[in-house]
């Protein structure tokens, strides 16, 4: 009897439970949130949404309920504004995700086929304030905070993103094993954040995550999806493959000269680890991808039989994972730290002690202006001695020199290095333009503004690395402490060249390997929607790729057989016939001459009225006795002209064929009309020589060239100044040289531009006259 009362008791408790649930969902009304009707348009409600969200937003309505009503509004507008939830909330009342054992099709999947309750079961959007787990609210990220913070620190730390809404069921379940990855990667400097679809849309999208659950990260700005199942094991081992490769070498008793020996060509301190783990540990790695700019990192496997010599020469505890560094000594490390459980603390704290090379070489301006900042207070005033030095043999004994001097520097306020005059030549003339000599020389100097104002001094009499130059060195160093007013020159610095710059092309490769790898995880996950724009780019190039080969080859098919048959024509008109074409078959000129036909009647007809559509033949105007200085000189005008195959070029006698000129000239007369009133004033017969015809036969169409004399021959003056007596311009005809017949066609070639232009005058000519009489001389 009393187990009976016991059962009973329970199933009171879980009615009473299921009914508050019900309640709960019941009250949810989209239609009554928005206050609009069940037929109500998108466009209707898009509005009402607009003036509610605007209405209730916390930001500006101070109601303590402002928040709650704010969600409720922008979740009523989700349901309605999407076709398939309307419809299910329609048909019974809620959506599939607005009941956590929906009564659609799901039926009751969320028991788990029995009555066990996870914590999902009583999480509605409206339990807790906001809807939103109070964990993520600290890591919550919005538009400006990830492209202002986000991103640039995504190049010293990879991020890990979720991307949730409320109403994110699936969400709530990776929920322990999200929590669970996130305080562990918190210790080891990644970067968390969450991102509310509901309340950041237009950062969603812009990370490309458009569905939720999503799980991403960011590395140097770049975005790589996670697709994996969402276990604590694959999210680790995601995050380390967001790391770039080749972070951190692997060393060994074969390697680790060559390996250590690197920082001169590398200028950076060498760090080495050594640990039992058989693979480097992920906290060392993200150590380096931080600090990739300043150290080279190197891992030592204490488990392998090739690392026994390096264990033995450094005496490394293999109870404790040890850490060495290296800067210019490769025989004996410049510091070393040895701790169980190694925290983040103290590798970072470590590694920022040992950033720089006791003598670095300025190798970029941002190396010099962390070396040598800015000075801002008398108290941390800094001073840099730099030693302007060579690359070659005969300046190692000084650079050895000025090393050693460096490595007994506890001063912190003194930071030593040199540079490459070759190398930083612009900074190197400014700092030794007030003293005799070339280098080597060490020059004392502290930066005033960031425009690169400083104040310096140079040591007298260079420097060779001898006992009297150290004693010199530091007894100016001794006296600038006690008197900054020693630096007596002052300049203005030039920015530094980056010397590392022509490594582009290796970070290129590099980069295109990146992509190359995202792309292929992109085709295995068929994340087809991110790799759209990727493929419209890739098949657009191959698209204009294969219509540029298509279009070259039929090119060169034309052109081809537009060469066979110019070769055909050529030895056509080498046997006698009457066609007189250019056999030049492209733009540039392909002979030595330029090939001349005397327009006759025997060629009249193939020369003129059967020209084929599109040529035009270009006849020069002369006489018996200008015929060899014209023939030159329209020779020289038009040659660069002969490459194309549609002008052909020919000369006309006009002693011969004075009529047809004459009667071609007539439909012409707009262009002739001055010099004809001119001849007919003085009694003469008109001149032609030295006029150009372009005649189109097809078209029947002509262009005209008048001779302009140019020249300066002072004793002949051209016809066209005019203005004087009759007499004396029968003088100037009689007084007129080969100079001045040559100057007829100076500006030909200015004419022939604009006739392949198309921009000049155009006769028609209704029939072309015939050329069969012959002109009799007077």
């Amino acid at each position: 009897m009393r187990m009976v009362v016991v059962l009973l008791s329970v199933m009171m408790v879980y009615v009473l439970l299921m009914d508050a649930v019900v309640e709960s969902t019941a009250e949810f009304d989209p239609y009554k949130v928005l206050g609009v009707t069940r037929s109500a348009s998108q466009a209707e409600i898009k509005k009402v949404y607009k003036r509610l969200a605007k209405e209730w937003h916390p930001d500006k309505n101070k109601n303590p309920e402002a928040e709650d009503m704010f969600i409720k509004i922008t979740k009523s507008y989700e349901i309605l504004t999407n076709e398939e939830k309307r419809a299910s909330y329609n048909r019974y009342g809620q959506t599939d995700n607005t009941h956590p054992y929906g009564r659609g099709h799901y039926g009751f999947h969320h028991f788990h086929d029995n009555f066990y309750f996870d914590e999902s079961f009583f999480h509605f959007p409206f339990n807790n304030k906001g809807g939103r787990d109070f964990a993520d609210s600290k890591y919550t990220l919005h538009f400006n905070q990830y492209v202002n913070e986000v991103v640039p620190d995504s190049f010293k730390r990879p991020y890990l993103i979720k991307i949730t809404s409320d109403w994110c069921f699936s969400c709530i379940h990776i929920e322990p094993v999200w929590k669970e990855t996130v305080q562990e990667l918190e210790t080891l400097g990644i970067g968390i954040g969450v991102v509310d679809v509901g309340y950041e849309r237009r950062l969603s999208n812009h990370l490309g995550a458009h569905q939720t659950p999503s799980i991403l990260g960011v590395v140097n700005g770049k975005v790589s999806f996670f697709h994996y199942a969402v276990v604590k094991g694959h999210l680790m081992q995601f995050v380390e493959d967001l790391l770039p490769q080749r972070l951190v070498e692997k060393v060994t008793d074969k390697n680790n000269q060559e390996f250590l020996k690197s920082w001169h060509e590398l200028n950076k301190p060498h760090v080495l680890l050594f640990d039992q783990v058989p693979s480097v540990p992920l906290l060392f790695k993200l150590t380096a991808f931080a600090n990739k700019d300043y150290v080279q990192f190197g891992y030592v496997d204490q488990g392998l039989s090739e690392t026994a010599d390096l264990l033995r020469k450094f005496n490394i505890n293999t109870y404790a994972p040890t850490m060495l560094v290296f800067k210019e000594d490769v025989e004996k490390p410049a510091d070393i730290i040895q701790a169980k459980g190694m925290k983040k603390q103290i590798i970072d704290e470590f590694i920022s002690n040992n950033r720089f090379l006791l003598a670095p070489r300025l190798v970029n301006q941002k190396l010099f202006d962390e070396l040598c900042p800015v000075k801002q207070f008398h108290r941390r005033r800094k001073y840099c001695v730099l030693l302007i030095t060579g690359e070659e043999e005969s300046f190692a004994t000084g650079n050895e020199a000025f090393l050693s001097l460096a490595s007994t520097n506890t001063n912190d306020v003194l930071r030593f290095a040199y540079v490459y005059q070759r190398r930083q030549q612009p900074l190197c003339d400014v700092l030794l333009q007030n003293k005799d000599g070339t280098p080597p020389q060490v020059v004392i100097l502290e930066r005033r503004n960031e425009a690169g104002k400083i104040l310096y001094k140079p040591i007298l009499g260079g420097w060779n690395g001898s006992k009297e130059d150290k004693h010199k060195l530091l007894e100016e160093l001794e006296r600038l402490q006690k008197d900054p007013s020693i630096l007596n020159y002052d300049a203005i610095l030039p920015e530094l060249n980056n010397e590392f710059a022509s490594m582009f092309l290796i970070r290129w490769i590099y980069t295109a390997f990146d992509y190359l790898s995202e792309i292929i995880d992109d085709l295995l996950h068929n994340n087809w929607r991110e790799m759209m724009p990727l493929m419209s780019l890739l098949f657009s190039a191959l698209f204009i790729l294969f219509g540029t080969v298509v279009i070259q080859a039929f090119s060169d098919s034309s052109e081809e057989k537009q060469r066979k048959a110019k070769s055909n024509e050529t030895a056509k008109t080498e046997n006698g016939s009457p066609n007189t074409s250019n056999t030049s078959s492209s733009r540039p000129p392909k002979k030595s001459f330029v090939e001349v036909t005397e327009l006759t009647d025997i060629t009249y007809t193939s020369n003129l009225v059967k020209l084929r559509p599109g040529h035009i033949n270009v006849v020069l105007v002369l006489t018996d006795a200008t015929k060899n200085i014209l023939l030159s000189k329209f020779a020289k005008e038009v040659y660069s002209f002969t490459g194309s195959l549609t002008l052909h070029f020919s000369f006309l006698n006009v002693d011969k064929h004075g009529e047809w000129m004459t009667a071609v000239l007539e439909y012409a007369q707009d262009a002739v009309q001055i010099d004809t009133d001119e001849d007919e004033v003085s009694g003469r017969k008109a001149d032609y020589t030295g006029y150009v015809l372009a005649l189109n036969g097809h078209k029947k169409y002509l262009c005209l060239f008048k001779p302009v004399y140019t020249g300066e021959d002072l004793d002949s003056k051209p016809e066209e100044e005019g203005g004087g007596s009759r007499s004396r311009k029968g003088v100037a005809r009689s007084r007129s040289t080969t100079l001045q017949i040559h100057h007829k066609l100076d500006r030909l070639g200015l004419w022939m531009e604009r006739l392949m232009e198309g921009t000049l005058p155009r006769y028609y000519v209704p029939a072309w006259p015939g050329l069969d009489k012959i002109t009799v001389n007077k």
